[in-house]
């Protein structure tokens, strides 16, 4: 067996896999296939996908099984959720297979794994953990050095606290110098939309304030949209 069909064998466990749009990010509307991977060493007080935080949830898939039905769904964007994609170290397997087909690869994370072993062609959004998260001391500050133009920093804010979290994070980083996709929104149900944007604006921060779109669609519960 070559290395290629030993990649391709390799397994890696999946709590779902699902087209839908864009929810967050830059690509927010844009449709999109889901890849979410079992498990989570994270506890965030605010974790909407419990049922992903179990290494042991769903079932394996080997990267070729991946591929097709990524491939049937016929859609040139992919992200990689979690769960905590990089708690997997296969994870890195499929990064590459998606790449060599030719697809746009996005990889959403906690913060708290090493990113510089993800290839750059992977669109890579690092969670900045706050405060509220009760996972703010899990955050992997060396990461930032290696942040490219288009990848992205979201912070999910809870309070006001979390809030002034974020832009010392921000300016002590100079996040701004590395990348504009400074995404920042409202844990949901916590905190009013407009106090967050008033205090964007009161600071002049580098923020682009986003809202899970998924949610507003389909409601806060639902799962594979």
């Amino acid at each position: 067996m070559n290395d290629n069909n030993s990649a391709l064998s390799s397994a890696i466990r999946i709590a779902e896999l699902f087209s839908s749009i864009q929810g967050e990010s830059t690509y927010a509307g844009r449709p999109c296939f889901f890849v979410r991977l079992s498990g989570c060493p994270y506890r965030c007080s605010y974790c909407d996908t419990l049922f992903a935080q179990d290494f042991a949830y769903g079932r394996e898939y080997s990267i070729a099984e991946i591929i097709a039905k990524v491939k049937k769904s016929n859609l040139p964007l992919v992200e990689i959720t979690g769960g905590e994609p990089l708690a997997q170290k296969n994870v890195l397997l499929l990064f590459d297979a998606l790449i060599a087909e030719g697809l746009e690869v996005m990889l959403e994370t906690n913060g708290g794994f090493d990113i510089s072993v993800i290839p750059p062609a992977v669109k890579r959004i690092l969670d900045c953990k706050l405060p509220s998260s009760k996972m703010a001391d899990r955050n992997l500050y060396t990461n930032y050095q290696y942040l490219t133009p288009h990848d992205e920093v979201k912070f999910v804010v809870g309070s006001r606290e979390d809030y002034e979290f974020a832009l010392n994070i921000t300016q002590q980083y100079d996040l701004p110098s590395k990348t504009k996709n400074l995404l920042i929104s409202p844990v949901w149900g916590t905190v009013a939309f407009e106090n967050i944007v008033e205090w964007i604006l009161a600071d002049n921060a580098p923020f682009r304030f986003q809202l899970q779109m998924h949610k507003i669609i389909w409601g806060a519960n639902k799962q594979g949209v």
